[in-house]
């Protein structure tokens, strides 16, 4: 006794495999989805045994046929697509096993899949890693077919789907594209194709954003490209390699980095000011958490732009922020930029007041440049002079950059200038900053606008 589940393929005549017709030819009994049959008639002998069944009847299908496994009988159960993916092969193997008293000879004969027939017609969107989500809810809880949604997304896998929508099921496909939007671009390319290989076939080409949900039934499969995929003339390409695409000029990095960091922030309430410092602060330290420490007021990185392009002054509590914060642009402005730390009058002015170095140095800042742009990145201290002087209105500052970096009076200093609200600043709160944030934050001033 022999049973073989075949893969008939997507329903063209042509899409069958020599091997799958063979087998197909020796079928004493055939078991299928009585719409199937339509396409294999012509390939089966006549006195061929032929028992259609509707298509929620999967096990009544599988269990049927290792029932009527008989001596010197062949048993075939036709898939469309391919037997093994969506479609029968486990199921009948599934029930085999439970009647291991019976000597079948089981084979499995493959088919040439819906998603490889579609992407055949689409020219070459499966040029990388790939993969296919059955939006069907019948056989898989729907959490667990969203956590799948979401690990398609995250990894940029040209996603093909199966069953996207229904009648019943007609909610599914809404939220895909509500998830994958979250990591996706808008213009995504996407295919809908439609009963592919048959003569009502119909292919649609359109972009994430733009996918009309009602566009597709359960006769359509969707699939939707990844980062590098994109239209050529009425096909999709996924290139083979990112390696095609990687930027290879550190400005081309650069873009690519700040690309991908921007895909990933979630923060709707940034200004695209603010939004551009954020990035600046993730690309200095790779650490996404930076956009929710920010905080700034009166529109500050706008503020600075103008400040700085118009060769404003720039006032560090350490050199380290002196140097990060980058030439080109102080000398494009002629912007000028002081750190005090090091200064002759620091030492004396420190012993006498009792204060730190960078207290000290504040304090001359102050007294030289009253309308300069104060960044802090390191010295909680300095920033706890500033609001001090602040608060005795000893000086009118362009603004304040708070990120001093470290455990004690960190967060307290930050706090202290969060109060002042008649100065335009940039916090980042808690304890991480650092000099390469407050200097990222003044170059981001630098360049918001570019």
């Amino acid at each position: 006794m022999k049973l073989s589940v075949v893969g008939i393929g997507p329903g063209g005549k042509d899409y069958i495999l020599p091997v799958a017709q063979q087998v197909l030819a020796t079928a004493d009994i055939v078991i299928g989805y009585s719409y199937y049959f339509q396409f294999i008639a012509h390939l089966l002998k006549l006195d061929c045994e032929c028992i259609g069944k509707d298509l929620t009847e999967e096990e009544a299908r599988a269990a049927l046929a290792v029932e009527r496994c008989e001596a010197n009988k062949h048993v075939v159960v036709i898939s469309s697509g391919d037997a093994g993916i969506y479609a029968m092969a486990s199921l009948v193997y599934q029930y085999a096993s439970t009647h291991a008293d019976k000597e079948i000879e089981l084979e499995t004969i493959p088919g040439i899949s819906a998603f490889i027939a579609a992407a055949g017609k689409l020219g070459a969107p499966l040029g990388h890693d790939f993969c296919c989500i059955s939006l069907s809810d019948l056989m898989t809880p729907w959490p667990l077919i969203e956590k799948r949604i979401q690990a398609a997304a995250m990894g940029d896998f040209v996603t093909s789907l199966y069953n996207p929508r229904s009648k019943k099921r007609f909610w599914q496909l809404s939220r895909f594209k509500e998830l994958f939007l979250q990591h996706r671009e808008p213009a995504t390319p996407v295919a809908i194709i439609r009963q592919v290989t048959r003569p009502e076939e119909e292919i649609t080409i359109t972009t994430l954003a733009d996918l009309c949900i009602e566009d597709v039934d359960m006769f359509s499969l969707v699939m939707i490209g990844n980062s590098q995929t994109y239209q050529f003339k009425n096909f999709l390409v996924t290139p083979r390699g990112y390696m095609s695409r990687k930027p290879q000029s550190g400005q081309e990095i650069q873009d690519e980095s700040f690309r991908q960091i921007a895909a990933q922030m979630k923060r709707p309430d940034l200004t695209m000011a603010d939004r551009w410092a954020v990035m600046r602060c993730i690309h200095t330290t790779a650490d996404f958490e930076y956009e929710d420490l920010y905080l700034s007021n009166k529109d500050a990185i706008t503020q600075w732009h103008h400040y700085l392009k118009a060769g404003g002054t720039i006032v560090t509590d350490v050199t380290m922020v002196q140097s990060g914060i980058t030439k080109d642009f102080l000398k494009k402005y002629n912007t000028s930029v002081y750190c005090y730390l090091n200064d002759e009058a620091v030492l004396p002015l420190a012993e006498k007041e009792r204060l730190t170095r960078s207290q000290a140095g504040m304090r001359i800042a102050i007294e030289k440049h009253p309308e300069a742009l104060f960044v802090v990145g390191n010295a909680p201290t300095a920033l706890f002079e500033l609001c001090d002087q602040l608060q005795d209105n000893r000086f009118r500052p362009a603004g304040i950059v708070g990120a001093p970096v470290g455990f004690v009076n960190v967060i307290e200093s930050k706090l202290k200038l969060q109060a002042m609200k008649n100065v335009p600043y940039v916090i980042i709160q808690g304890r991480k900053g650092g000099s390469n944030v407050a200097a990222s934050i003044v170059n981001a001033a630098f360049t918001v606008n570019d």
